[in-house]
């Protein structure tokens, strides 16, 4: 079977363009590589992807919280179509194995970086969009995106969630170091370990320095509550 009809099937949408999928899944490392246009790589469907995102998840938020203004509806869009929250999508529907990249992207574990993976999602959704309608795109992120919303509220707060709990397990500090910060100026990766009382716990990897802490607190977090069972 055609990797591209294994994708469909993941993503329980069939393309009337295939095209559309495939180029949803070329970055521009392999593009580059292949001497191709401009336009073959993901980042216009990517672009799309996100606003028809926007639209879907706004209208959701619109729909089901109707007590919330408009400062709370930012803020719950902000935590279900962030980085982290794409990012796990695609590998929920291990989509990484599927991405094009060069040579050198492929060798430094491309398919498995969060904002790549993001991109990605966006660029999928984008590209449903073009083949299908709106109608196509948010049956996907209904299904994939608009999900476990709590977790992914906590993900959002995950910070001032942890301060509080390090706070009620009578720890004193949470800081978060620097572990590296790779890649060019134009998509730099960023790896933080969160540290209790000077004692490393989990670490996290994002495209900002915010995302990486983010991460990094949000895994702490959940590696405190199972431990003390909260």
């Amino acid at each position: 079977m055609d990797t591209l009809d294994v994708l469909q099937e993941i993503i329980e949408y069939k393309f009337k363009n295939k095209y559309l999928l495939k180029n949803a899944l070329m970055h521009s490392s392999y593009t580059n590589e292949k001497k191709m246009a401009y336009i073959s790589n993901y980042e216009r469907l990517e672009y799309l992807g996100d606003a028809v995102l926007e639209l879907v998840s706004s209208r959701f938020i619109y729909d089901n919280y109707p007590g919330y203004k408009e400062g709370e509806m930012t803020k719950l869009r902000a935590s279900l179509v962030c980085e982290y929250s794409l990012a796990n999508v695609a590998r929920k529907l291990e989509i990484g194995k599927f991405i094009l990249l060069g040579k050198g992207e492929r060798k430094s574990k491309g398919a498995d970086r969060s904002s790549i993976l993001c991109d990605v999602v966006e660029a999928i959704i984008g590209a449903m969009y073009l083949d299908g309608g709106i109608s196509s795109a948010e049956s996907f992120i209904m299904k994939h995106v608009l999900s476990d919303i709590d977790k992914k509220q906590l993900f959002q707060d995950s910070k001032s969630t942890l301060q509080e709990l390090v706070k009620k397990l009578g720890y004193d500090s949470v800081k978060y170091e620097l572990l590296s910060e790779t890649g060019p100026e134009n998509d730099k990766q960023f790896e933080f370990m969160c540290m209790i009382d000077g004692k490393a716990f989990c670490s996290g990897i994002g495209r900002s320095k915010k995302l990486a802490q983010q991460e990094a607190a949000y895994k702490t977090l959940i590696n405190l509550q199972k431990r003390s069972r909260i």
